[in-house]
């Protein structure tokens, strides 16, 4: 099959996006498929044979973060060009409401497009004013994919429509394979995301980790990603800051070998996640996970039964939590092994053919059923027109 997907954010700066579209496109590659992957990117990023660039992004404040997105009349030549010569049987745009190149490849596409929307954000008064100007690139997609239920929830309150829900996906084996490191070993917790971003809950966890070290003195903190590591710390007692080590940019090879050795994962984040792929992550590592109750993480732990949650932004339950945790073996190992079990549905293999069979439909019912009559089974799952 040829197939085309569209992510709106640049290529060089990791996110949770950019990790499902390479992720999606790598699974359907080793199933013969012929896919590319048109994204924003800087022109000295190495790109897989699979990307092709639509050229440099720019940063626009979106959805409590800061996103590089690309949209201009340059791209929409590119845009123009990479659907004529793709020729695609199926095009796949991710976060199609977003000022970026899924809009611009709604305008220039002809055959059946399927759309992944990933964002989380109930009060958007940004695409509720934005509608009008969104509503004839959105009446051109054939079927909708939410990755969580409450991605499908912002998108039916502000769009109209609906969604099949598809989470995203994790290469289980990948994780579960690592090797642990025996420097990260050793009642450590660990941390993964931009600490510069306030949403992701860093400054909550440095709140709490006082008191998780004045229970559990020989626990560490290891946190890894982008972000200005004194100024994390910059509220900590000293003797508290030795018990922080930041590891800076990892690779994904490393982020694997960090989620199998670290005692427990804690995911403090406060808000605007539709999903929790870092979760899944880690229960694929079998990492015991602590997460803060977004909605959205509470569905992926299974209600809390693959992991723990404690209430949001609340810095001594957080602290209260982690260190009972420490402190109980049993309880780490039974986390350990509901969140390996539960996290198997997110494997790619399970995923990815969910995804392939939304494909199939929309391309086998293009030519076969005219769009003002699909009813019935797709338009329930969201795969007809409004």
């Amino acid at each position: 099959m040829r197939i085309g997907i569209v992510c709106p954010y640049s290529w060089d700066v990791p996110g949770g996006v950019q990790f499902h579209v390479r992720d999606l496109a790598e699974h359907l590659v080793r199933g013969g498929h012929h896919v590319s992957v048109l994204a924003p990117a800087d022109e000295d990023t190495p790109l897989p044979p699979y990307v092709v660039s639509a050229g440099r992004a720019v940063s626009v404040p979106y959805n409590g973060s800061v996103a590089r997105v690309n949209l201009g009349v340059m791209s929409a030549s590119r845009v123009r060009r990479w659907v004529h010569d793709g020729d695609f049987e199926v095009l796949h745009i991710h976060e199609p409401v977003v000022p970026s190149l899924g809009l611009l490849t709604c305008w220039a596409a002809r055959g059946p497009i399927v759309a992944t929307f990933h964002t989380s954000n109930p009060r958007s008064r940004a695409m509720i004013a934005a509608y009008p100007i969104l509503q004839p690139a959105l009446e051109k997609i054939s079927a909708r994919i939410a990755v969580s239920e409450y991605a499908r929830r912002t998108l039916v309150e502000h769009l109209g429509g609906d969604a099949v829900v598809i989470p995203n996906g994790v290469d289980v084996r990948f994780f579960a394979d690592a090797e642990p490191k025996a420097e990260w070993q050793g009642g450590t917790i660990g941390f993964i995301g931009r600490t510069d971003e306030p949403r992701k809950g860093l400054p909550v966890l440095m709140r709490a980790l006082p008191a998780i070290l004045a229970a559990r003195p020989d626990a560490r903190l290891l946190v890894a990603g982008r972000g200005d590591a004194k100024e994390a710390v910059s509220g900590l007692p000293a003797q508290v800051r030795e018990r922080v080590e930041f590891l800076g940019m990892i690779s994904d090879e490393d982020k694997a070998r960090l989620l199998r050795s670290v005692d427990l994962y804690v995911a403090p984040n406060t808000g605007g996640e539709s999903f929790g792929i870092i979760l899944v992550e880690a229960m694929s590592a079998g990492a015991p996970v602590l997460a803060s109750d977004l909605d959205a993480f509470a569905q992926v732990l299974d209600g809390g039964t693959a992991g723990e949650l404690f209430p949001n932004e609340d810095a001594d339950a957080l602290a209260a939590a982690a260190a009972g945790l420490l402190g109980d073996p049993r309880r780490l190992a039974e986390l350990r092994a509901r969140g390996s079990e539960h996290v198997r549905r997110f494997d790619w293999s399970t995923v990815g053919a969910d995804i392939l069979a939304v494909y199939e439909t929309v391309a086998a019912g293009a030519g076969a059923v005219a769009p003002d009559d699909r009813v019935g089974l797709l338009g329930r799952l969201g795969f007809a027109r409004d």
